[in-house]
C-alpha cells in the first residue's frame, strides 16, 4: 500500500504494484516533477530485456493505453533523477502484485487523486 500522510494522525491508503522480483527498492526520494498525461520512454536496459518496446524509443504519446497511465510523479534522490515514478496503469489487474520494473503503480483513478494531493518537494519513503 501507499499511505499519504494528510496531518492529525491521518493517511489516505492507496493499492498499488510494485517491483517484480530483481527490481525491488526501497530508500526515499522527493517528488521533483508532476505531469498529466506523461509520455513514457522505455529505459535502454528495458528494451533490451523487451525488444518489442523499441518502437517507443522516441516516446510513447500520453494516453489511456500509455504505460504512466494518467499521472505520474518523478522521484529524485540526491544523486538526481532515480528513474523510478509513481504512476497510473492502464493494467488494473496488476495491481497488488509484484510485477512492475521497480516503479509504484496505481489506478488511474488513484494517481489522479494522489497526483491532486501531492506536492512537488513532498519527501516518498519506501519500504
Amino acid at each position: 500500500h501507499l499511505y499519504l500522510v494528510t496531518g492529525n494522525g491521518r493517511a489516505v491508503r492507496y493499492g498499488i504494484g510494485v517491483g517484480r522480483e530483481g527490481f525491488e527498492w526501497k530508500g526515499s526520494a522527493r517528488i521533483a516533477l508532476k505531469r498529466e498525461w506523461p509520455v513514457w520512454t522505455p529505459p535502454a536496459a528495458m528494451i533490451k530485456r523487451r525488444p518489442d518496446l523499441a518502437k517507443w524509443r522516441g516516446g510513447m504519446p500520453g494516453g489511456p493505453d500509455n504505460a504512466l497511465g494518467a499521472r505520474a510523479m518523478y522521484l529524485f534522490n540526491k544523486r538526481g533523477d532515480s528513474g523510478y515514478r509513481i504512476h497510473g496503469t492502464p493494467e488494473w489487474w496488476s495491481i497488488g502484485k509484484a510485477m512492475s520494473s521497480g516503479c509504484i503503480r496505481l489506478l488511474n483513478q488513484d494517481v489522479i487523486d494522489l497526483y491532486d494531493r501531492a506536492e512537488v518537494g513532498a519527501k516518498v519513503i519506501v519500504r
